[in-house]
């Protein structure tokens, strides 16, 4: 099913006998794998209000993402957040909507400075799991307008409302960037080098690990980015050399971080959020049991683990396990320590058959599973949104 307008993807939902696969751009199948007739958004289209004076735009949740960004282009604005693109880590095809990018909260490197993908929304319309058209939040930066519903669904992988339009702040394009880049540091030594420059004055907006490259983004007008490149390079010098990458080859580095594409050739990819000061000590711990690439973002609040047949195989004695039973196995470890910090594990990337073995997503905690349960229930009573996409 394609709806073209809100109101027909209402009847299209308040009609449904069975489950339904929402989806958009078809770009991001994170998550287990799916049942139920499908219904995509893709097909309600269009910038229906956009202001550059106010920083504001209002789009269909089936816009393509593309689209959006090359509107803002033209007026020298941007979404701050920058969202990651899921093709080239997974290898999708499509378009990537922005429906999508908010019912998954994708948010790129830029998060640890300008915030998350949900603190860029006004407002948004979604239809619940009765068919009803719900609107929440407006279209202007401050607006009171009771429950932040617009928080609650970005984020909600479609498992509580299908989202038709969103309402989102932009910001204008800097005119600058470069990145600090520290060469072969170890773990603990990236991170706390990332959290030097991150608790420093001069106003990091990428912290990375990248490549076994500990890379330091900083942007703005031309002569403050020279300020403050000056400036980290004297107070990380004891970390070893330094090099410096600028603009477009600055863009394209941090386009790739965001993107994950060092591990897109990789058979399982997990993301770990944690906070920052555990980052090493978790990493050193995983890598006693299971052998993976790393790769840290958001000052090491963000950890990509990718694992290959090689990796299954040398990281489990008992031969016996398949490479797909010894990546699930790898995964749950993850989810486990994960939980001990407290943190989270997502498998964003894996065959089904391994989706089938281990939780896509990590396990939560008895009160926290409660409160879920209830919010899907008054949300989608009949349990046809998604059904099981997050769940066991």
């Amino acid at each position: 099913m394609t709806p073209q307008t809100e109101q027909e993807l209402a009847e299209a939902v308040a009609s449904a006998k069975g489950p339904l696969h929402i989806k958009g751009g078809g770009t991001r199948p994170i998550g287990n794998p799916m049942i139920g007739a499908a219904l995509s958004t893709r097909d309600m289209s269009g910038i229906t209000l956009y202001e550059p004076g106010a920083l504001t735009l209002v789009a269909k949740a089936g816009t393509p993402l593309s689209d959006i960004e090359a509107t803002l282009a033209a007026e020298n604005q941007r979404l701050a957040f920058e969202p990651m693109d899921h093709r080239v880590l997974l290898g999708t095809q499509g378009t990537p909507t922005i429906g999508g990018v908010v019912a998954a909260n994708v948010s790129g490197a830029r998060r640890i400075a300008v915030g998350a993908c949900r603190d860029h929304l006004l407002g948004l319309r979604f239809v619940d799991g009765n068919g009803t058209i719900i609107k929440n939040g407006g279209r202007v930066m401050k607006n009171v307008t009771g429950y932040d519903l617009v928080k609650l669904l970005a984020g909600s992988y479609g498992t509580l409302g299908v989202i038709s339009e969103v309402s989102l702040k932009v910001l204008p394009i800097l005119e600058t960037s470069a990145t600090l880049m520290l060469h072969d540091l170890s773990l603990q030594d990236s991170v706390a080098a990332m959290s030097t420059a991150l608790g420093s004055p001069f106003e990091i907006t990428g912290a990375a690990l990248y490549a076994g490259q500990t890379c330091l983004r900083i942007e703005g007008f031309a002569a403050s980015v020279d300020y403050r490149f000056d400036q980290l390079k004297t107070l990380l010098g004891s970390y070893g050399e330094i090099t410096r990458v600028d603009h477009d080859d600055s863009a394209a580095l941090w386009q790739d971080i965001t993107n994950v594409a060092a591990f897109h050739d990789h058979t399982t990819v997990s993301r770990v959020s944690i906070k920052p000061s555990a980052a090493a000590n978790f990493a050193t711990t995983v890598r006693q049991t299971t052998a993976c690439d790393i790769m840290l973002d958001w000052g090491g609040g963000l950890m990509w683990f990718g694992m290959t047949p090689e990796h299954a195989r040398s990281a489990t004695t008992d031969h016996s396990l398949t490479a797909d039973a010894s990546f699930a196995q790898a995964h749950q470890e993850l989810q486990r320590l994960a939980l001990k910090e407290p943190g989270h594990a997502t498998l964003i990337k894996a065959p089904e058959t391994v989706k089938h073995a281990a939780p896509v997503f990590q396990p939560q905690e008895a009160g926290i599973a409660q409160l879920s349960t209830a919010l899907r229930a008054r949300f989608d009573p009949r349990g046809i949104l998604n059904p099981g996409l997050m769940g066991a």
